[in-house]
């Protein structure tokens, strides 16, 4: 069965599932968020045997003043 174009069937998968990976995270510097992109794709490449190209990651950085732990928000903490 041919593939439409643009859209990648992969071993392993059901049906022409394409991984997306969601980082939820605090603000980062670009490299790093460069290295987890590719270390996340890296990861996926390998245990679904599928073509980097299929994987996708989402990086959604929240602010510290918009999420808190123990009770207090992140922005806090630092003080």
């Amino acid at each position: 069965m041919e593939m439409p174009e643009g859209r990648v069937r992969m071993a392993n998968l059901p049906g022409d599932t394409v991984p997306v990976v969601t980082v939820l995270q605090g603000p980062r510097d670009v490299e790093l968020k460069r290295d987890l992109v590719k270390k996340i794709t890296e990861a996926f490449v390998d245990a679904y045997n599928c073509p980097a190209e299929a994987v996708q990651v989402w990086i959604q950085e929240v602010p510290t003043d918009s999420w808190g732990t123990a009770g207090k928000l992140t922005a806090d903490a630092a003080k």
